[in-house]
């Protein structure tokens, strides 16, 4: 039904333009869609205060058509949906953006790291890299290099990987006793001659921003304050930011590993959830997922999770970074994309969480892809883990 509004005719181009602003600031439209939708063509019809707007999308994962009408009134956005092709915008699930949300954390420390010069000096963190490991080079230097834009101290060590337990040790008892120095990363994993659980457990844990010390697990346990995991700390992040209701829900994690399946679940018990922790060992496995409101991936095995365990309209972390490495694992699990092919070809790999692509876009009602999605959180509370921690150590709030 039309209605009328006061004032002159509108620009056609100023109403659409408005009506953009609108569908995005209500994420009703566009919130997450957009990242896999491809406009393949839009008309405006204008009538007297009226804005109707026909889209016609490509999915680019699913590689299917959306056609959508969408009629705003002022401020009243109405959506009448046209599915095709047995895809409606109901059932496009919203993407989890990382670096999004990555982006706002960063902002936000900012002004802490410049509180913290002024007031006394900028937080210090130490990174320890044993040897040469090429992925691990990487991440460290993704470190520094976040470190450096947020105006903050980092140091990098890079003993020989012929280090002994007591040497690295020597190393960590120095870095414990330095006042410029807040938190702590022993890069993992170390060479095999060297005690990994003896170099983490010599951390002070008031440097400890890995938060993988017993005493800052205990202090989880307890929901006392204390650094937490950093990419579980990123997966409740994600979820507050976007909005997305914990307390009440049903949280399933996949995954018990100390680093992140653990925490993450007792995370998710201190905001309210019902949680169970899966494993290899858990019978019925997609049946018990399916009941998850808030379904986290986190076992390490490429597109393991696919529609069977994905509960419709569910929130879905996939916290896996895999890497095919043969063509053929590439057009099966992404359906013959020629995007990811193309891909493949160039590269010789292609990277996929645990959680099949195709399905959780088209069953979950919000999820994180890979990648994008949980990663570029886990530097990020690093960051929010060495600036708490220079506050604390500073008196500095």
């Amino acid at each position: 039904m039309q209605q009328r509004v006061e004032g002159p005719r509108a620009d056609p181009v100023a109403m659409a333009g408005e009506f953009f602003d609108h569908a995005q600031s209500e994420n009703r439209l566009f919130d997450g869609v957009m990242q896999h939708v491809e406009a393949d063509q839009s008309g405006v019809e204008i009538t007297v205060g009226v804005l109707q707007v026909d889209f016609r999308f490509r999915h680019s994962i699913t590689n299917r058509i959306i056609e959508v009408r969408a009629v705003t009134v002022k401020s009243d956005l109405r959506r009448i949906h046209r599915p095709r092709l047995g895809l409606s915008l109901s059932r496009v699930a919203r993407i989890i953006d990382g670096n999004r949300i990555r982006d706002q954390i960063k902002g936000e420390l900012k002004p802490r790291v410049s509180r913290l010069a002024a007031q006394k000096r900028v937080p210090g963190l130490a990174v320890v890299l044993v040897g040469n490991h090429a992925a691990s080079e990487i991440y460290v230097r993704n470190k520094v290099k976040t470190c450096q834009e947020l105006g903050m101290c980092s140091e990098q060590i890079t003993p020989p990987d012929s280090i002994s337990t007591e040497e690295l040790l020597v190393i960590v008892d120095e870095l414990n006793a330095r006042e410029d120095v807040d938190g702590i990363l022993v890069q993992l994993p170390l060479p095999i001659q060297v005690d990994t659980k003896r170099i983490l457990l010599a951390i002070s844990p008031e440097k400890d921003v890995d938060g993988f010390h017993p005493y800052n697990v205990g202090c989880l346990v307890a929901a006392l304050p204390a650094p937490r995991a950093c990419t579980p700390a990123g997966i409740l992040q994600l979820l507050k930011r976007y909005q997305i209701p914990i307390a009440g829900k049903r949280a399933v994690v996949v995954g018990r590993s100390d680093i992140v399946g653990k925490p993450v679940a007792l995370l998710l018990l201190h905001e309210h959830a019902t949680v169970t922790i899966c494993h290899s060992k858990t019978a019925d496995l997609a049946g018990v997922c399916r009941e998850a409101d808030i379904l986290v991936a986190a076992m390490g095995r490429p597109a393991m999770v696919t529609a069977d365990f994905i509960k419709p309209g569910a929130t879905v972390i996939d916290v896996g970074t895999n890497s095919l490495e043969t063509r053929q694992d590439v057009a099966r699990i992404f359906r013959n994309s020629a995007e990811r092919l193309a891909a493949f070809d160039k590269r010789g790999r292609v990277l996929v969480g645990d959680v099949d692509p195709i399905d959780v876009a088209e069953k979950s009602g919000a999820y994180t892809p890979v990648p994008g999605g949980v990663g570029p959180l886990t530097i990020a509370m690093l960051m929010a883990n060495t600036v708490e921690s220079a506050e604390r150590r500073l008196g500095v709030c």
